[in-house]
């Protein structure tokens, strides 16, 4: 009797249990919906020429080894696959394009900016934080160099500056942010680019941009196979 008495305890023990522990789970949950007024970067595709404009710029305004603009008309540097580093913290790379040979697709890459950045939950002293817009901005000034953040980043973003030996930093694209003001300012690479394949602004305006920008080469074109790129 007294075996049955503890087996019904139990039992009605852990089906309040896991009743309790669903409930916290449904109140706790986060809501991954992003604030429309997050800043963002469209990247279009379908008008990215290549020029790589945005990585000259990029590197002028990080005071990062710069050649003149000139040079970046050499466009061998697609023949291989670029990471963004520690010199360069926006690269662009170029695929085939099966349906138009002609006209290769390029792809701009760079830090992603998450919603919910890994690295700076992995950042152990808070070197890596997100500002109200949403850049994921870097403070030298307290990084320790453990490097937890190139570990956790899923798109292996953050470089460190292995050659510097005093003073190295984890380099990253942080939207151009205003640390006086904690917003991103208009990014020299979107600021730099003459197709308006980059622009700079609200996730909700850009998001309308995207649509409106599809539904124009959609009805032009006459057919769905056009591809936008992305929102950062």
């Amino acid at each position: 009797m007294k075996a049955h008495n503890r087996r019904s305890f139990l039992k009605t023990a852990a089906i309040a249990g896991t009743a309790a522990a669903g409930i916290s789970s449904a109140t706790s949950a986060p809501k991954n919906i992003l604030s429309p007024d997050r800043m963002g970067v469209l990247i279009d595709t379908t008008v990215c020429v290549g020029c790589r404009n945005c990585e000259w710029a990029c590197r002028s305004a990080h005071d990062l080894p710069t050649p003149p603009l000139e040079a970046y008309e050499d466009r061998t540097v697609f023949e291989k696959m670029r990471r963004p580093n520690e010199g360069a913290l926006t690269v662009v790379n170029e695929y085939p394009n099966p349906q138009t040979p002609d006209l290769p697709i390029d792809v701009k890459v760079q830090c992603m900016h998450c919603d919910h950045p890994a690295c700076v939950s992995a950042c152990i002293v808070g070197a890596l934080t997100q500002a109200a817009d949403g850049a994921v901005v870097y403070n030298p000034t307290i990084c320790i160099g453990c490097r937890y953040c190139q570990i956790a980043c899923p798109f292996e973003v953050p470089a460190y500056e292995f050659n510097v030996a005093l003073a190295p930093r984890v380099r990253k694209c942080e939207f151009c942010a205003d640390r006086a003001k904690g917003t991103g300012a208009d990014p020299a690479c979107a600021a730099s680019c003459p197709t308006e394949a980059l622009v700079f602004g609200r996730r909700a305006d850009l998001v309308a941009m995207a649509k409106d920008r599809l539904k124009r080469a959609v009805s032009k074109s006459g057919f769905r196979e056009f591809a936008l790129g992305s929102i950062l």
